[in-house]
């Protein structure tokens, strides 16, 4: 059975009956070879725009496009079988009117055999949640801390703490849980705000710089990894600094050519031998 229709996976209708249940535990993924580590472990997997920064090596998801998405969101589902896989629908795919969101939520579930999409923002994107959930495609909305809208926010610096911020990006979480939202990410927001959401809505909240009491948590793997370290948010945790490991290895093995101890006879493939000649 291919990953795309395999029975094992978590399902939506899964993920929201764990609303104050077990936690979710969720992770992202752009390549196959990290999807197919996670496969046995985590419940979603979120291919995310994120990618632009920890994979391209943009300043930001801005110039993330749709035919990226697709390409590492394809990857992931093609080695998994376990995981709700999500994909984001990047910057200017569909802010621009349901029908267009639509358009590229539907491509994007399509061409990669993805469970839902994700997309960013709160009151102002209910109407567009409402009508892709209408026709068929669930949605996981993200409210607060949103990197697509870092210019019009200021930068990245964590939301909600004065009443006026606090009771929009409230408005926001429950605006798009009644839109029809399986799902709610929280991120970069004061604790005691995420707490309050996750309390105000009827959807798992998945939190990032959120709050424990969320429905469950996500990291980028690069992060939690110590994959990248450029700037490391104060709501990541590095539970290992595999960059380090990536540089010993890499300078063992710059070391070991220059000296010519690599490859060694047993990393080379040996002729067939002569026949001893007669005597």
């Amino acid at each position: 059975m291919s990953a795309q229709v395999s029975a094992k996976r978590l399902s939506v209708t899964q993920i929201q009956r764990r609303k104050r249940g077990d936690k979710l535990v969720c992770l992202t993924a752009y390549t196959a070879s990290v999807a197919r580590h996670l496969d046995e472990i985590v419940d979603v997997l979120l291919v995310g725009d994120s990618l632009g920064m920890v994979v391209y090596g943009f300043d930001s998801t801005l110039p993330v496009t749709l035919e990226m998405m697709i390409a590492h969101g394809a990857a992931v589902v093609r080695t998994t079988g376990r995981p709700h896989i999500t994909v984001d629908l990047p910057f200017g795919s569909y802010q621009e009117s349901p029908e267009q969101a639509f358009r590229a939520a539907a491509r994007v579930m399509a061409e990669t055999g993805c469970g839902s999409i994700k997309l960013e923002g709160g009151e102002e994107m209910a109407e567009t949640v409402a009508f892709l959930t209408r026709r068929g495609i669930p949605v996981m909305g993200h409210v607060g801390l949103t990197p697509q809208a870092v210019n019009a926010l200021g930068g990245y610096r964590s939301r909600g703490h004065d009443p006026a911020e606090r009771d929009k990006i409230l408005r926001d979480g429950v605006a798009i849980a009644e839109a029809g939202a399986y799902s709610l990410v929280v991120e970069g927001v004061a604790e005691s705000l995420a707490r309050e959401l996750t309390q105000a809505v009827v959807i798992p909240t998945i939190g990032i710089g959120g709050s424990p009491e969320c429905d469950g948590q996500i990291l980028v793997i690069d992060d939690m990894l110590g994959l990248f370290a450029e700037f490391t948010p104060k709501f990541v945790k590095r539970y290992r600094m595999l960059g380090d490991e990536i540089r010993a290895a890499a300078r063992e093995y710059a070391e070991e050519v220059r000296q010519g101890r690599f490859p060694a006879p047993e990393h080379t493939y040996t002729g067939p031998r002569r026949a001893k000649a007669a005597e």
